[in-house]
């Protein structure tokens, strides 16, 4: 197995980066990466549905999608995430405890006792400190995960805090589980570039794993992928399963009522009631709202204003 550290702190190119190992090289992988502030949906999540958008857009978080199912996740300076890629000759040797294994023995070691979950998460104590996905290309296996070591839970609460029934459709809905940090139940304090350099070491002390950099051309084939795919629009939103949205504010003592029917994310009917625009300029709105993104800049122009209560009510 070859261990990999990566440096790059871009969500996208560290997403890009197991798909591209996982599709371009046949040998089996461990790698540790983190991210800047981010919240990343699973493949088949609506993303808008997903996360509490006025907080993530106002706290400039990140928004991404991977290729593996599962539910959504935050990264930050306090997360680490860990991804396995192994080769096998069937699916029935695919389970998430193979992979979660390993990482149990390590904070074993450390002297932290982790459960795994009946939903594929790692828990101490009965919180939530790890959540898993899979996907499975051909013959090859990625699973990866989070590990909260000292992640700023508020942080994460608020950004994917969100509002029951507001959003209908197919998309995979991720369950809400109570959090916690790795660091308080150590019995010893250990700073976060400690736990990663630990966690490398305890995969690289086994018979037959080595250490692997990623070349110059490793490296553009990856910002390549990142940049094609996993920063574009279609992609992180546009990837949704089509789906409903509903919403009812109060704005200035008057009603707007919103109801958006949304494909690829793409608005493809809308309909404006209340009291807050006058006809025929409701109408009109929800003519214009018609094949345009369901996306703020979007909402904004077609409703040529700057407040960001009446934009927000679209999410």
């Amino acid at each position: 197995m070859i261990c990999i550290q990566l440096r790059n702190t871009n969500p996208f190119f560290c997403l890009a980066a197991e798909e591209y190992l996982l599709k371009s090289f046949s040998e089996d992988i461990f790698m540790l990466w983190q991210s800047e502030n981010t919240v990343v949906v699973g493949k088949h999540q609506n993303a808008l549905g997903e996360i509490n958008y006025p907080f993530v857009r106002g706290n400039e978080i990140t928004v991404a999608r991977r290729i593996s199912g599962g539910g959504t996740v935050f990264h930050d300076a306090g997360n680490v995430n860990f991804s396995f890629i192994k080769n096998v000759s069937s699916p029935a040797e695919i389970s998430f405890r193979m992979f979660t294994k390993p990482v149990v023995e390590a904070l074993s070691k450390l002297g932290v006792l982790a459960t795994t979950s009946g939903r594929n998460d790692l828990l101490i104590e009965g919180l939530k400190i790890s959540g898993n996905a899979e996907h499975v290309y051909k013959n090859r296996v990625l699973h990866h995960g989070t590990l909260l070591f000292d992640s700023d839970l508020e942080n994460l609460g608020q950004a994917i805090k969100v509002v029951p029934g507001k959003y209908e459709g197919k998309a995979v809905q991720s369950n809400r589980s109570k959090v916690a940090n790795i660091s308080p139940f150590l019995p010893k304090a250990m700073k976060i570039d400690e736990f990663v350099d630990f966690l490398i070491r305890v995969q690289i002390q086994k018979e037959g794993n080595s250490m692997y950099e990623l070349t110059q051309a490793d490296i553009e084939i990856v910002s390549n992928l990142a940049q094609e795919k996993f920063v574009t629009w279609d992609w992180s939103y546009g990837y949704s399963p089509k789906y409903t949205f509903n919403n009812k504010v109060e704005i200035d003592g008057k009603i707007l009522n919103v109801f958006l029917e949304v494909k690829k994310g793409i608005i493809r009917d809308a309909n404006l009631e209340g009291n807050y625009f006058v006809e025929p300029f409701t109408t009109e709105l929800s003519a214009l709202l018609v094949d345009k993104r369901h996306f703020y800049e979007d909402i904004q122009t077609v409703l040529k204003t700057d407040n960001e209560a009446l934009i927000y009510a679209f999410f």
